[in-house]
C-alpha cells in the first residue's frame, strides 16, 4: 500500500514538472506571423500597364491642341474683323477729307453740289410754307432748281468719269460741259426772281433767309464755272477740232 502511494506521488510530481517545462517553452517562442511570399506581394500590388499611360497622354494633348487651335482661330477672326473695320473707316475718312479739301479750295464735285442744292431747296420750301403772298412762287423756284440739280449732277458725273486716254486724244466731254453752262444760265434767272421776291416779303426773318440762300447758290455757280473752265482747258491732241463740231 505504501509503495502504491509513493509511486503515485512520484508520477504526479513528474507530470507537474513536465507541464511546467512545456508552458515555459511555449511562452518563450515568437508568435508565428502570417508569411507573405515575395511573388504573392508582387501579384497583389496594383499593376499599371505602360500601354494604358501612353494611350491616355495623346488624348489629353489632342484635346489641349484643339482648344488652342480654337482660341487661335477665334483671335484671327476677331483680328480680321477689326482690320476690315479699320480699313473702311480709313477709307471714309480719306473721302471726307478729300471733299473738305475740295470745298475749301472752291472746287466742286457732284456730291458737294448735290448736298448744297438739297439744303437750298429745303430752306426755300420752309420759307414758302411760312409766306402767303410769295410762297407759291418761291416753291416753284425750289422745285425747278431741284430738277436742274439732277441734270447738273449727271453732266458733272459724265465729265468726271471720262477716260483719260479719250481726253488726251479728243479732249474733255464738251457736250456735257455745254449742258452745265445751259443750267447755269437757268439758275441765274431763278436767282434774279428770288431777289425780286425778297423785296415783296414783309417778314424780316424770311428775307434774311432768302438772301442767305441766294448767296449760297451764287457761290455754287462760281464753283461750277471753275469746274467747266478746268475741264475745257485740259490738254488734248485734237480737242480743238472736236469743239468745232460740238458748237
Amino acid at each position: 500500500m505504501k509503495k502504491i502511494i509513493i509511486f503515485s506521488l512520484i508520477f504526479v510530481f513528474a507530470s507537474s514538472i513536465g507541464l511546467a517545462v512545456g508552458a515555459q517553452n511555449g511562452a518563450g517562442s515568437p508568435s508565428a506571423s502570417p508569411s507573405h511570399s515575395p511573388n504573392q506581394s508582387l501579384n497583389q500590388s496594383p499593376s499599371h500597364s505602360p500601354n494604358s499611360s501612353v494611350s491616355a497622354t495623346p488624348k489629353m494633348e489632342q484635346t489641349q491642341n484643339e482648344g488652342e487651335d480654337s482660341m487661335i482661330q477665334s483671335g484671327q477672326g476677331t483680328g480680321q474683323g477689326e482690320q476690315v473695320q479699320n480699313e473702311q473707316q480709313t477709307k471714309n475718312e480719306g473721302e471726307d477729307s478729300e471733299l473738305k479739301n475740295q470745298e475749301s479750295k472752291g472746287e466742286i464735285n457732284k456730291e458737294i453740289h448735290q448736298s448744297t442744292v438739297a439744303n437750298f431747296v429745303q430752306n426755300l420750301l420752309d420759307v414758302a410754307d411760312r409766306e402767303g403772298g410769295i410762297g407759291e412762287q418761291v416753291r416753284t423756284i425750289a422745285q425747278e432748281q431741284n430738277q436742274s440739280a439732277s441734270t447738273t449732277i449727271q453732266a458733272m458725273e459724265k465729265v468726271q468719269t471720262r477716260s483719260k486716254v479719250k481726253t488726251f486724244f479728243i479732249g474733255s466731254d464738251y457736250k456735257n460741259l455745254g449742258e452745265l453752262r445751259s443750267e447755269m444760265v437757268q439758275t441765274e434767272n431763278r436767282l434774279e426772281q428770288l431777289n425780286k421776291l425778297m423785296e415783296s416779303t414783309q417778314n424780316a426773318g424770311d428775307k434774311t433767309e432768302l438772301q442767305g440762300q441766294v448767296q449760297l447758290l451764287q457761290q455754287e455757280q462760281t464753283k461750277i464755272e471753275s469746274f467747266i473752265n478746268a475741264n475745257e482747258s485740259k490738254f488734248s491732241l485734237f480737242g480743238w477740232l472736236v469743239k468745232l463740231f460740238v458748237k
